[in-house]
């Protein structure tokens, strides 16, 4: 069993101990109610022993939350992380599956704004209305296992992009590259603009008229719908054009790329995370996964 200090480094951990110390403040709180409210309704009732009382935790909060760090940081195997805590496979399991829910109900962190935190997409328009801020919007797609032969929806996750079964996330970043927001995931198959709508985009337009949302090609759909707040690059010219309008088009769409590419950015720091570079596990788990992912690059990008 490696030291504890050792496994929190952030090599293993993915985040500095600073910010791993905030986590641990942050949510030991609402991870203590959901301990006692699952021991409440085993009991049928109040506890009759005082607080305290009973058998101890063999792996404690801190070690969970570091478990649970390391596990979406590398995708180690359960069993190995039980080896390395000096506890059961299942006690981690449980354990990953406590804190990562409570990393992704945390949503994302919002620049200089300590405590304010973004959960909906609608927070998001709101915010960037208020703050004048021009966001970016793109997609991104996860590799995931093939369902099983004979299930329904299995041609659901084939992406027509890399022919692989797939699940796409949007994301939106700000001018900076600072993840502001995560889906909750879409079949592969599913066209990008499409997922943008059925998270509500159209509402969040119409009722934030001030917000513009830069684009590229694969939303022109919504640029139609939304002229002057959905921003896609401008058209290429075709061959008949007068090479002035073709240079000058050019140099358009080179500039909206440059003004865009903060967003991948974002999407090159949630893939370091070795879990979104490929899912192995089960697939009703990976929005959960990729919230929690999204929430904690949003604190580091907050703080740096």
């Amino acid at each position: 069993m490696l030291s504890r200090t050792v496994l929190a480094h952030q090599v293993f951990t993915g985040v500095s101990r600073a910010h791993l110390a905030s986590l641990v403040e942050e949510l030991t709180g609402p991870w203590q109610a959901v301990v006692e409210g699952r021991r409440h309704e085993a009991r049928g009732g109040a506890r009759k022993r005082e607080a305290g009382a009973g058998a101890r935790h063999r792996l404690v909060f801190v070690d969970r939350l570091v478990a649970t760090l390391i596990h979406l940081r590398h995708d180690l195997p359960h069993a190995a992380l039980g080896l390395l805590f000096g506890v059961d496979r299942s006690t981690v399991t449980r354990a990953i599956g406590e804190i990562r829910g409570l990393l992704a109900e945390r949503g994302c962190a919002v620049p200089d704004r300590p405590g304010l935190r973004l959960r909906t997409l609608a927070d998001v328009f709101a915010y960037a209305q208020a703050e004048g801020i021009e966001l970016r919007l793109d997609a991104t797609e996860v590799q995931v296992r093939r369902p099983l032969a004979g299930r329904g929806g299995r041609r659901a996750f084939v992406s027509g992009k890399k022919k692989q079964n797939t699940m796409k996330a949007t994301i939106v970043a700000d001018h900076q590259g600072r993840t502001l927001w995560t889906d909750a995931l879409r079949p592969g198959r599913m066209h990008d603009a499409t997922a943008a709508r059925n998270e509500g985009i159209g509402i969040c337009f119409r009722h934030f008229s001030d917000v513009e949302v830069l684009l590229d090609d694969g939303y022109l759909g919504l640029r139609r719908d939304h002229p002057g707040q959905a921003v896609t690059p401008p058209r290429k010219g075709n061959k008949i054009s007068p090479p002035e309008v073709l240079e000058a088009r050019l140099r358009a769409r080179h500039r909206h790329s440059s003004k865009r590419i903060t967003v991948e950015h974002a999407l090159a720091d949630h893939k370091r995370w070795k879990q979104l570079v490929r899912w192995t596990h089960r697939r009703e788990t990976l929005p959960v996964t990729y919230r929690a992912i999204a929430g904690l690059v949003s604190d580091r990008n907050t703080t740096s």
